[in-house]
């Protein structure tokens, strides 16, 4: 008799299975197709791989469960178990590693400004060096500014001042705060004179800032640092989804144990 078990494990897998084909197809779809742009050809290789890896995992339950072969289905519950332990310990290091970074409120803004100094060093890495220079090519194909250029927001500094702006848009779209330059529009900026102390600042950015747009605040560690609250937030969502699938993990892992006790009891009264 195929018990619940075996029906859920089979199930679940499947499902798995038509991800995983799904990812694997999109990444070949990619990979055959030139005029993917250059965010877009850097998760080929990883999509890839996870889809693969899900393909082959699950098959392997499918087997296990479906077909009452107990031997696929230890080797399955070991797998299980062993990306269970490890999806519990990255959760937990995500937690630590983005904790910090939450952005300063500025005075009389309907916007957050961050620095690269709030967030841990691991999330660091993320734009360091030669990733820079990929990330800031992505946020310029990307157009992440042309929001900023239409409407009231565009012109009426007032308006500016108050818009709820995106991390983002925060750090790349316009110079920092302390800089004091003075609003033209949202993308054009004037800095204030040479002579003036408001210049005299410790902020290295305000001489980063350009007012050709496709440059803008690109170069300027404050749009590192609103990648990086863009990469804490993206991660601290994935931890929310991480709690979720490892209850279901769990679920699937005890409803595995019951499916290979049911696979032994058939071979016993097949045998008998």
């Amino acid at each position: 008799m195929f018990r619940v078990s075996n029906f859920v494990v089979g199930l679940a897998n499947t499902l798995v299975m038509l991800v995983g084909a799904s990812a694997i197809g999109y990444s070949i779809y990619m990979f055959v197709h030139q005029d993917v742009t250059d965010c877009e050809s850097a998760i080929r290789a990883p999509l890839l791989t996870t889809g693969i890896v899900l393909f082959v995992v699950s098959l392997v339950g499918v087997i296990g469960s479906c077909f009452k072969e107990n031997l696929a289905m230890v080797s399955y519950l070991i797998i299980l178990l062993a990306g269970i332990v490890a999806l519990m310990v990255f959760s937990v290091f995500v937690f630590f590693v983005t904790n910090r970074g939450a952005g300063h409120v500025v005075s009389g803004r309907g916007y957050r400004e961050y620095r690269t100094v709030d967030f841990s060093t691991w999330l660091n890495s993320f734009v360091g060096g030669k990733r820079w220079v990929g990330i800031r090519s992505c946020l310029a194909e990307a157009s992440v500014c042309d929001d900023l250029s239409d409407g009231r927001v565009s012109q009426i500094a007032d308006a500016f001042y108050h818009k709820n702006l995106s991390p983002i848009q925060s750090g790349c779209c316009k110079p920092p705060s302390d800089c004091n330059f003075t609003f033209r529009n949202a993308t054009f900026w004037i800095p204030p004179a040479k002579n003036e102390t408001a210049i005299a600042t410790n902020n290295g950015d305000c001489g980063a800032w350009s007012n050709v747009q496709t440059e803008l605040c690109f170069n300027c560690n404050a749009c590192k640092a609103g990648v990086l609250a863009n990469i804490r937030e993206k991660w601290r969502h994935l931890l929310v989804f991480n709690i979720c699938l490892l209850i279901l993990l769990i679920t699937v892992y005890s409803c595995g144990c019951c499916a290979r006790r049911n696979n032994r009891k058939a071979r016993k009264s097949d045998s008998a």
